[in-house]
């Protein structure tokens, strides 16, 4: 219920403002409360059907075998540690899958709590003592417990409106501009007009990439919070200790890497997913 009012709440803010901005601009408020329709339909139906085969895209992006009948101790003992940890943590069982990759790393994905997938690379399961992998699957149960992959939807929905919203907006002033001034009163023509359309849409959009990388980093502290409370706070140190030592990450896809418990990094913090392993730690270590 929080999550749709502040879906509501934040896309009657952007109607709110664009309303006040295009009238100061004294262009037709009613055209551009179709417009911002317009974009919230393409801005969340794209960001809701990613959701609703998020498992499915997963597995077969990363080659993922889902655990039906253990083969073995290892794998027996990794199903039976997630089911604990999803009855405490009030969830339903996700299914676990192993994928085959020489990097240390873990995702969950799935579109609700009660419809998700965990999922260990081989690098991890055989790379990592017990209690350093059991700290891991307590993250990502943690990211099926608060909801994050609804959450960051939900933002990415919000982000992809004002991306499609603002482009065609600044556009149109853009074409009103040149309409006036020009002898003829035309404005851009129709490819120069989509030409400014798709550069508004990169820098807008790059932005807004900036936007949920910020939500993205929360949602990482908050999951490893949540792993120190369902596994101990000494065992999802010592994953990350683990993650840290290890080699950097780059086997996973980019539309992927965003859900590994050990994302991407980059020169520009604020571009990453995931906050720098050093801070994951120091916060834990100071809670």
């Amino acid at each position: 219920m929080k999550r749709i009012f502040l879906l509501i709440a934040t896309n009657m803010a952007i109607l709110l403002v664009a309303s006040i901005v295009m009238s100061i601009l004294g262009v037709n408020t009613s055209t551009m409360s179709g417009l911002l329709v317009f974009a919230a339909i393409f801005g969340f139906g794209g960001a809701f059907i990613s959701l609703a085969i998020s498992k499915w895209m997963a597995k077969k992006t990363m080659g993922c075998e889902v655990i039906t009948h253990p083969r073995d101790n290892t794998e027996r003992w990794l199903v039976e540690t997630v089911a604990r940890q999803a009855e405490q943590a009030g969830i339903k069982m996700p299914e676990v899958a192993i994928y085959q990759s020489p990097e240390m790393n873990a995702f969950a994905t799935g579109p609700s709590k009660n419809n998700s997938l965990v999922a260990v690379s081989s690098g991890l399961l055989y790379g990592m003592t017990q209690d350093e992998i059991e700290g891991v699957l307590a993250h990502e149960v943690s990211h099926v417990a608060n909801g994050d992959m609804v959450t960051l939807t939900l933002i990415q929905g919000v982000v992809n409106t004002f991306v499609i919203f603002a482009a065609r907006v600044v556009a149109g002033i853009i074409n009103n501009v040149v309409s006036s001034n020009s002898e003829d009163g035309e404005g851009l023509g129709t490819f120069a007009y989509m030409g400014v359309v798709f550069v508004l849409d990169m820098l807008f959009g790059i932005l807004a990439s900036m936007i949920v990388a910020y939500f993205s980093r929360i949602r990482e502290f908050r999951a490893d919070e949540g792993a120190a409370r369902l596994a101990g706070k000494n065992k999802m140190i010592a994953a990350l200790e683990r993650l840290k030592q290890g080699p950097e990450t780059g086997a996973m896809p980019a539309q992927m890497s965003a859900l590994g418990i050990n994302g991407k990094r980059s020169m520009a913090e604020f571009l990453m997913s995931h906050p720098p392993l050093e801070k994951r730690i120091a916060a834990l270590k100071n809670s």
